[in-house]
């Protein structure tokens, strides 16, 4: 028997007041959406609708349910194996780093397509390019090095006119470069985001993915699932997160006047420090870093420009207004 019901907040306070996933995830709504949710939806132990977050399955109808009730995705899903995105976090970093352009620009958040944002490593699941254009009418690039990463994130936009004509995706050739051969001659970008691997090895991915699923069913588990942690470029690359991000931003210095905010989140604390010195050696002009949570997760987005303010409102009058 389930225990008595349990309480919780009504809204997630650690979201950006935007985010549409503030609120507990109405089930009734989301299935009348997406009625392949309701087999996966059952009482928890507090008595409460709830989904098993341990089955990949029924996480990726969250997604689909999710996507189509929020944003009008019709047709989306990835292939086996890859990495099924929490959106509600997903959503968090692009409401954020909107909330930074509008900073730059006398807190009016710049929309529509002609601002245009590079997204690094976008994935088999397009998630940001898909919540950037819904909510703010940006366009996007993708870059990936994997090819059916890159087959799956073009055959999404192509089965969803909303983002068709406003999401293009890009093969990284060469997986030692972050910017070079994705950036074209003259092309301008007004962000950059990213979503580093985190992990510096097969092994310590596969080790955090046991310890996420044994988390989710409070008991230890032996092994992980195969279609529910994600591929090894998504998880982990030599030198983890902090290699990663080091090469981001020494490459970014060469693409310096390409972009207005080069940015990438960051979830270990313990890797500011370094990332920081980077920033200063690179001669960053200015550096903001924008804390997120989501439930237990404390995460951050580390921002940086190289354009000093003359150039800051330069491009800003030509692109912005």
């Amino acid at each position: 028997m389930p225990n008595d019901k349990k309480e919780f907040p009504k809204e997630k306070s650690g979201l950006h007041p935007r985010n549409k996933h503030r609120e507990r995830y109405n089930f009734e709504m989301l299935i009348g959406s997406y009625p392949e949710l309701a087999p996966f939806v059952h009482l928890n132990k507090y008595n409460n609708e709830s989904i098993d977050f341990a089955n990949a399955r029924a996480v990726l109808s969250l997604n689909k349910a999710l996507l189509k009730h929020h944003y009008g995705i019709e047709s989306w899903s990835i292939p086996t194996g890859y990495l099924c995105p929490p959106i509600p976090g997903r959503a968090d970093y692009i409401h954020r780093i909107a909330e930074l352009l509008g900073n730059s620009s006398g807190d009016k958040i710049p929309v529509g397509n002609q601002i245009k944002c590079l997204d690094i490593g976008v994935g088999a699941n397009c998630i940001y390019p898909i919540i950037g254009h819904i909510e703010y009418e940006w366009s996007f690039v993708g870059s990936d090095i994997e090819p059916e990463a890159i087959q799956s994130a073009s055959k999404i936009i192509e089965a969803n006119s909303s983002l068709k004509n406003n999401v293009e995706i890009r093969i990284q050739a060469n997986s030692n470069d972050i910017f070079r051969g994705i950036i074209r001659p003259n092309e301008l970008f007004d962000l950059t985001i990213c979503n580093p691997p985190f992990h510096a090895s097969s092994d310590e991915a596969q080790k955090g993915n046991l310890r996420k699923l044994s988390n989710l069913n409070d008991k230890r588990m032996a092994r992980t699932s195969l279609n529910f942690g994600g591929l090894n470029n998504e998880l982990w690359c030599k030198g983890g997160e902090e290699a990663f991000v080091h090469n981001t931003i020494l490459q970014s210095k060469q693409f310096a006047a390409s972009c207005f905010w080069f940015s990438t989140l960051i979830s270990k604390q313990s890797n500011l420090r370094s990332v920081y010195s980077t920033l200063k050696k690179s001669e960053a002009i200015e550096v903001k870093t924008i804390p997120m949570s989501h439930g237990n997760k404390i995460s951050r987005i580390v921002a940086w420009t190289f354009l000093s303010q003359e150039q800051q409102q330069n491009w800003i009058q030509a692109r912005w207004r």
